[in-house]
């Protein structure tokens, strides 16, 4: 007679799962930390306040970012791409004459501000890390906006017969970008000195037309008389004539 016991099979333990926070947490969590980031800048700005706004636990903030830092490189992500990174990309790909592109990245860096679906706290952000730069800004402009700005320098190198990385060709994309900035990041001054000014689609055609006309200007003369220019990129002054 057998009298062994049978033996008893356990069954393997299910482990719980931890639920996982919503989506919805996180979309708001940004939309939160975006508008007081804007507000406070990121120094100033807390996850405690941040997550009351949103009425979200603080662990949630851990769950989808890590960190305070990992949340606001999110939400200075975001701002970027609210530049319209993708159209300035897409008109650098197309196959046109370089003046074209030149047009089209201006127009499209430009759209931006006709985007009224856009919280208006992605250009604040951006003011705040022009005055008090995060490791975050450096972060995504090395990853992102590095590689689009080399790619301006390869066009209007080519367009002025210089090489990328001349400080001519570099002081030619500066002055284009910083005319585009005027208008998107200094609305405030713009709307104090010209009240009638309206943003609008058509303005908009009209401003971009302009800074590539003035740009477009300069580079022609640069190029079909780049020996008027000294070797440290400024222009001889003209000698003043002899007085009779």
């Amino acid at each position: 007679m057998n009298n062994a016991r049978p033996q008893l099979k356990l069954k393997p333990l299910k482990r719980r799962r931890r639920p996982a926070i919503s989506e919805p947490t996180r979309d708001k969590l940004l939309d939160v930390a975006g508008r007081i980031f804007a507000d406070r800048g990121y120094r100033a700005a807390t996850i405690r306040e941040i997550c009351i706004a949103a009425r979200a636990n603080v662990a949630a903030v851990n769950y989808h970012f890590g960190d305070k830092l990992g949340l606001y490189t999110m939400v200075v992500q975001q701002s970027m791409q609210a530049a319209e990174l993708e159209g300035i990309r897409s008109a650098l790909d197309q196959l046109a004459p370089p003046e074209d592109i030149l047009r089209a990245v201006i127009r499209a860096r430009l759209n931006s501000i006709c985007r009224r679906d856009r919280p208006d706290w992605h250009f604040r952000i951006l003011v705040h890390e022009l005055a008090q730069p995060t490791p975050a800004l450096r972060r995504l402009i090395s990853k992102i906006g590095r590689p689009l700005f080399q790619r301006l320098l390869e066009l209007i190198g080519g367009m002025i017969g210089l090489p990328p990385d001349d400080d001519k060709t570099r002081f030619c994309a500066f002055s284009v970008m910083g005319q585009i900035l005027v208008f998107v990041l200094a609305n405030p001054l713009l709307e104090a000195v010209w009240p009638d000014l309206k943003m609008t689609p058509e303005q908009l055609d009209r401003i971009a037309y302009h800074i590539a006309d003035f740009s477009l200007s300069y580079i022609r003369q640069f190029r079909s008389n780049p020996s008027a220019h000294s070797a440290n990129g400024t222009t001889p002054a003209t000698p003043s004539r002899a007085s009779k």
